[in-house]
């Protein structure tokens, strides 16, 4: 990804927590194969798990076993006799996580109040934040096996709970609904799904971020882009008025004005 300077966001917390809040990444992988395409890619919503003192942050997945980036990473994975825990395939080539801020926009040279008429050297773009993860891939894919079983019902409750109560807000409190859960649907029913999908799990081993807000505009224009966005309305309106604000005051600051 190309990231300007003014444009970068280098903070790992800030990249995790965008992670943590917009958790439906892309992931993509490059994978030479007879039969599928080589560059396969899939929507996908991740459980962060954060680094600790000793290890790694983590991403954790689960995918259809029918989808053709799951056979293209099960034809390929390297084969090891000697691994104790041979229901587990690691990849040793990186994947590419894309994850994408749930508020961008257009953004029209109408909004440039100072430059526009100034000198009318101005073109349209598009606000956007991103942030992309490289890592190492493993697979879990038998569930009838301890480790991926293990894997997998962790992974679907972890999901769930971070779903049905940090974006659904059904915590139970305060009159709300309770949460859905995975005992909510019978054994039988979420033991025959679990066949039918296998656990992704993401060493990460960089991660980067992109938050393209007007920042790099002067002043009077990032204001015109402020009230144009806040003229729209709505949540994406004004997500976006506050983000220039934001990112604009954050520029400034940086250049000790």
């Amino acid at each position: 990804m190309f990231i300007p300077s003014v444009h970068a966001e280098t903070d790992t917390e800030a990249l995790l927590q965008f992670i943590h809040d917009n958790p439906l990444g892309l992931l993509i992988t490059g994978i030479p194969s007879s039969v599928h395409d080589f560059l396969q890619c899939t929507h996908v919503p991740f459980v962060l798990d954060p680094p600790t003192q000793t290890e790694p942050a983590r991403l954790r997945a689960h995918i259809a076993k029918q989808n053709p980036q799951v056979k293209a990473l099960l034809e390929t994975a390297p084969q090891n006799d000697n691994n104790p825990t041979p229901e587990i395939l690691t990849h040793a080539q990186e994947v590419l996580v894309v994850f994408t801020g749930s508020h961008h926009h257009y953004v029209t040279p109408k909004f440039y109040t100072q430059t526009k008429p100034d000198t009318g050297k101005v073109v349209p773009t598009w606000n956007y934040a991103a942030v992309q993860v490289y890592g190492k891939l493993s697979v879990y894919y038998d569930s009838r096996c301890a480790k991926s079983g293990q894997f997998l019902a962790k992974q679907m409750r972890d999901l769930s709970a971070r779903c049905e109560r940090g974006i659904m807000g059904f915590t139970g409190e305060q009159g709300r609904q309770g949460p859905w859960t995975v005992e909510d649907a019978p054994e039988r029913y979420i033991e025959l799904m679990q066949r039918n999908i296998v656990g992704v799990e993401i060493e990460v081993c960089k991660v980067e971020g992109k938050v393209k807000m007007s920042q790099e505009m002067r002043k009077g224009d990032r204001e015109g882009v402020v009230r144009g966005f806040a003229g729209l309305g709505g949540e994406t309106g004004t997500a976006i008025a506050e983000l220039v604000r934001e990112r604009g005051e954050m520029a400034e600051r940086k250049k000790g004005l």
